[in-house]
Formats: structure tokens, sequence, C-alpha cells
């Protein structure tokens, strides 16, 4: 199971958007991260609703596995976030000890946050078809792709 696994984050590394593109709606498989970061903030469930297309069925099994990983993920998010707020407080001051507690604190969660996707595929994979759990987690890939950038955006570099 972890080769198969392994297989196809490999792929959606290496496929970018065009595995998405083939089943998802154009509209929204091709979209530019602007417009994807107005989709998610205007209504992220709706979009990953309609990305997907949900049968009845398949809607009923995968919302609860949704609402799950993102209560998961926003633990880890608020670890993550603590450590950029720590970091930015201690910006000015910030001694070589605490800069390496700070990074391994990041790597830390990022890491979590690895290993909850890694979980939250094989979760769909077990109610879904594959096409659409593996296109789950490129839009979830993407959505904290974006997330990530926007926070690096606003960091200054330590000093």
């Amino acid at each position: 199971m972890k080769t198969i696994v392994a297989a196809i984050a490999l792929f959606i590394g290496v496929s970018g958007g065009s595995f998405a593109a083939t089943n998802a709606p154009v509209a929204e498989a091709t979209m530019t991260m602007d417009a994807l970061r107005q989709q998610i903030k205007t209504d992220e469930r709706g979009f990953i609703g309609r990305t997907l297309e949900l049968t009845a069925d398949e809607a009923q099994q995968f919302w609860p596995l949704y609402d799950r990983y993102h209560a998961e993920l926003d633990r880890i998010i608020g670890r993550q976030n603590r450590a950029v707020i720590e970091y930015v407080q201690a910006e000015p001051t910030l001694t070589n000890a605490n800069a390496k507690r700070i990074a391994f604190e990041m790597l830390k969660t990022d890491s979590e946050e690895v290993r909850l996707r890694d979980k939250q595929l094989k979760r769909a994979l077990a109610v879904l078809p594959a096409r659409k759990a593996v296109r789950y987690i490129q839009l979830e890939s993407r959505i904290r792709t974006l997330a990530r950038y926007d926070v690096a955006g606003r960091q200054s570099l330590v000093q």
C-alpha cells in the first residue's frame, strides 16, 4: 500500500494540474492561483465539491472525512502560526537558540502535515474512486501551497 501511495504522490508532483484537468470542470482545473485564492476565500467547500463532482453516496461518505481532516489540519496550522508569530515578535533580538528552536518546530509541523495528507489520501481512497481521491489531494495541496506562499511573502528572512 505504501508503494501505491508513494507512486500516486510522485505522479501528483510530476503531473502538476494536467491529471486534475482531465475530469474536473475546465474552468476550475486550469484556474490561476489568484482565481483559486478567490474561490477558496468565497466557498472552499463548494469549490471542492464542484471540482470533485461527487455523487450523493460519495458526498455522504466524503464530507465527514473532509471535516475530520480540516480539524486535524487546523491544529497543525495553529502550531505553524504560533511559530511564525513567535519569530516575528522575537526578530529584532532573535538568538541563535531561539532561531534553531523555531526552525525545528516549523520542520516538525511540516512533517506532520505531510503525514496527515498521506493519511487523508488513504481515507479518501477508501470512499472515492482513485481519480477523485487523487484530484482531491491535489486540490488540498494547491490550497495549502497558496496559503504557505502568502505567509512566506509576508515574512522576512532571518538576519
